[in-house]
C-alpha cells in the first residue's frame, strides 16, 4: 500500500500569517492553482492512484476535488479525524499578535489546543484503518500541515523537521509493519514550466 500525503493548496490566511486550525478558510486563486499543478504533475508519474480521502474542511476538500477531476480517480467520503490541530484561542492569529496577546512563550500555555498526544493518536488509527480497508490500495489523503508535521513525527520521530509547504507531496509505502518514505514534502511541481501546459 502507498498513500499521498497531501497539505492542501494556498488559502489567505495561510498567506497572511494566521493559524487556520480547524476554521474553515477556503482556498483562493493561487491554492486552487497550486492543485492544478500537483494534479498534472500526478497524471504524468509512475505511481497509480485508486482513491482520494480528504479531512472534508474545505480548503483540503477543493483541493482533493480539482485532483480528483484530474487524475478521474474517486473521491470518498472526508474523515474527521484528518482535520487540521485545533488551536483554541490561537487560531485567526498571526504570530505578532499571538505574542502581543500573550508574549514570547504563548505556547507554552493553554489556549485551547489540542493536545499533541492526542492529534498524533487520531492520525495513527486513521492510518490502521485505512490500511485494514484497502490494504492492496494506494490512495491520496488531502489534509493539514500540523496534523501531517505530528503523523510524520509519530511515525518516524525526529527524522523529519522541515516545515510541510502548501501543496506539497509525501509518499509513504508499508510493508509488513512499518511505513517507508518514498518521497517527503515535494513541491517541485509548484515551480515547473511544464505547469502550465493547458490541460
Amino acid at each position: 500500500m502507498r498513500i499521498g500525503l497531501i497539505r492542501h493548496g494556498l488559502t489567505d490566511w495561510n498567506a497572511a500569517g494566521r493559524i487556520q486550525g480547524q476554521t474553515d478558510i477556503p482556498l483562493n486563486g493561487e491554492g486552487r492553482e497550486q492543485a492544478q499543478r500537483l494534479g498534472r504533475r500526478l497524471l504524468t508519474e509512475e505511481y497509480q492512484w485508486d482513491y482520494i480521502i480528504t479531512s472534508g474542511l474545505s480548503r483540503a476538500q477543493e483541493t482533493g476535488e480539482i485532483i480528483s477531476k484530474l487524475l478521474n480517480v474517486p473521491l470518498l467520503e472526508p474523515d474527521a479525524r484528518l482535520k487540521e490541530r485545533a488551536f483554541g484561542q490561537i487560531e485567526g492569529l498571526t504570530s505578532e499578535e499571538r505574542v502581543a496577546r500573550w508574549g514570547q512563550a504563548w505556547e507554552t500555555l493553554d489556549l485551547g489546543q489540542e493536545q499533541i498526544a492526542d492529534i498524533q493518536i487520531r492520525a495513527l488509527a486513521f492510518l490502521e484503518d485505512l490500511w485494514s480497508a484497502y490494504p492492496d490500495q494506494n490512495v491520496l489523503i488531502v489534509t493539514h500541515g500540523a496534523f501531517l508535521a505530528n503523523l510524520l513525527t509519530a511515525l518516524f520521530k525526529d527524522r523529519y523537521t522541515e516545515r510541510i509547504g502548501n501543496l506539497s507531496l509525501t509518499i509513504l509505502e508499508k510493508e509488513r509493519d512499518d511505513w517507508s518514505p518514498l518521497l517527503y514534502n515535494c513541491t517541485r511541481h509548484l515551480s515547473l514550466d511544464t505547469a502550465k501546459q493547458p490541460e
